[in-house]
C-alpha cells in the first residue's frame, strides 16, 4: 500500500492589487514577490499570506507609495525603492 505524502500549502496575496497565488509551503519563506499591475509594472511588490495584514506607508492624497513601499509583518519588515525616485549624493 503505498504511502500517501501530503504537502503543506501556502496561500498568498498582494494588498495593492488583490492577485492570489497558491505555492507549496517552503521553510523560511517569509514573502513572495510579483509585479504589481497597481504600480505600473515598474517594480516587484511582495505578496502576503493571507492571514498577514499589510501596513502600507501612502501618500495620503494620491493614495499611492511616494518613493517606497514598506510592508510591516510580525516577523519584520520589506521595503521596495522605485529606482526613479531614489537618489544619492556626496560631500
Amino acid at each position: 500500500m503505498p504511502i500517501p505524502v501530503v504537502h503543506s500549502v501556502q496561500n498568498w496575496y498582494c494588498p495593492r492589487c488583490g492577485k492570489r497565488e497558491t505555492t507549496t509551503a517552503v521553510v523560511g519563506q517569509t514573502y513572495r514577490m510579483h509585479t504589481c499591475p497597481k504600480l505600473r509594472y515598474l517594480a516587484s511588490a511582495p505578496m502576503l499570506p493571507d492571514v498577514v495584514a499589510p501596513l502600507h506607508q501612502l501618500d495620503p492624497e494620491r493614495g499611492r507609495p511616494l518613493q517606497s513601499i514598506v510592508t510591516t509583518r510580525d516577523a519584520g519588515q520589506d521595503a521596495i525603492v522605485f529606482a526613479p525616485a531614489a537618489r544619492a549624493t556626496s560631500d
